[in-house]
């Protein structure tokens, strides 16, 4: 396998690279424009690049002013916790263990910050076997769902508890 290169905070001038990224993944995520990027960025808990824009992580805590539907659902549901927004790794870079490395990393600055929890969505329709497959080899369990009106789409809310 080959190593993988340092994760680090997403920068200004990675900016571009990173909405390159997560334009090639809208199906599964949500469009951006730049200046929502950079606000994005801005409030999280992470967000972290693997140089240059191989793979990047965008998440927030509980006391995170964001306005996503999803975000507010498990809000509503935990204490404290880190939402899972976004990761993204390029097609080129996958099988290198870049997401289990942005995982790993935001596990532990969960935990170390008294975090009860990681946790995410991922699409249930359009349905996204390779990420339910991940997400639940790392140990995420499906705690609910909701459909999407406004996107067209349904999710599954999974949930990672921290020991």
């Amino acid at each position: 396998m080959t190593p993988i290169p340092p994760i680090r905070p997403i920068h200004s001038g990675d900016l571009d690279a990173v909405l390159r990224l997560n334009r090639a993944h809208e199906v599964e995520l949500s469009s951006l424009t730049r200046d929502r990027l950079a606000a994005l960025t801005g409030m999280a808990f992470a967000a972290w690049v693997v140089p240059p824009a191989e793979a990047f992580l965008i998440a927030f805590d509980q006391d995170t002013a964001y306005d996503s539907s999803n975000f507010r659902w498990f809000k509503e549901r935990f204490e404290r916790f880190v939402y899972v927004d976004r990761i993204v790794v390029a097609a080129s870079a996958r099988g290198r263990g870049l997401a289990r490395a942005l995982y790993a990393r935001i596990f532990a600055e969960a935990r170390a910050c008294g975090h009860d929890a990681v946790v995410a969505e991922v699409n249930s329709d359009p349905p996204n076997p390779a990420s339910d497959a991940f997400h639940a080899a790392l140990g995420f369990a499906p705690i609910g769902s909701a459909a999407l009106a406004d996107r067209g789409k349904t999710v599954t809310y999974l949930v990672k508890r921290l020991a």
